[in-house]
């Protein structure tokens, strides 16, 4: 099925029946986002749009986690690659418009760890279901930057933004059962049964009056695109900004050669 999509191996497409699964397939780098994987993740959507038999889509990782987040070597090129920081920045953007004009229902399977770009793409699905060996996290602001395309822009618009600050500022890790409480996935499932349960809701749902669905997913989505826009905008400016710092410079540089180290 991946090779009617025309995608790379990082970011496989698979059939079951009308439901779609998309799966982050870089399980020995626990899916880390490299380039490969993030331009797969800018085009997908609007290929999956244009797939006339499908009518759900699930989206989870292959392996133990969801993403954990950015491929460490791929950022630090951007240090000295302002093409390659900017055009991932466009890509970066292009994701999140995508997945906000996606017209079949999206359901999100976190398998395990989804940081950084795996957490926000997790939580802009239509429902979010996250294993109880899982957790949420942004540290945009531990690498010394500003998460623009994470919590800064569109957290506030789904959570009790006193109670997830702090998760925001640290960086720190937000469990399965408080990712619930706080609004950024919608329920809590075993991992034996975190699959099977999401393809279970696509397959309901796909089997509901398809245009019935589409324009509810359209006028529903419509306040988070409309409240969004000037947000996103300005976080992704602000994201370049310290992109081009010397404290994220100084804090990649520790973390590569602490990884380098491992």
């Amino acid at each position: 099925m991946s090779d009617r999509y025309d995608l790379p191996a990082e970011l496989t497409v698979t059939r079951d029946g009308p439901v779609r699964i998309v799966t982050l397939n870089r399980p020995e780098q626990l899916n880390t986002i490299d380039e490969r994987l993030h331009r797969a993740l800018a085009d997908v959507w609007r290929r999956l749009s244009a797939d006339r038999e499908a009518a759900a889509v699930v989206l989870t990782g292959a392996g133990r986690a969801f993403s954990a987040g950015g491929d460490l070597e791929w950022i630090s090129s951007f240090l000295d690659d302002p093409v390659a920081r900017d055009e991932s920045l466009r890509e970066g953007a292009q994701i999140i418009e995508e997945l906000l004009r996606f017209p079949l229902p999206l359901i999100t399977a976190v398998n395990g760890p989804a940081v950084g770009l795996g957490c926000s793409v997790a939580v802009l699905s239509d429902i979010v279901l996250i294993s109880d060996r899982a957790f949420l996290a942004d540290p945009h602001v531990s690498v010394g930057l500003v998460a623009g395309d994470g919590g800064a822009a569109f957290w506030p618009l789904l959570t009790p933004i006193l109670r997830s600050r702090e998760y925001l500022y640290t960086g720190d890790r937000i469990p399965a059962q408080l990712a619930v409480e706080l609004g950024l996935a919608s329920r809590m499932v075993t991992a034996d049964e975190l699959l099977s349960s999401a393809l279970e809701l696509a397959h309901r749902l796909a089997r509901q009056p398809a245009q019935a669905l589409r324009d509810t997913k359209r006028v529903a989505g419509m306040h988070l695109a409309q409240a969004l826009s000037g947000a996103m905008q300005a976080g992704f400016a602000a994201e370049r900004q310290t992109m081009m710092s010397a404290e994220h410079r100084r804090r990649v540089l520790a973390l590569r050669k602490g990884a380098g180290a491992n």
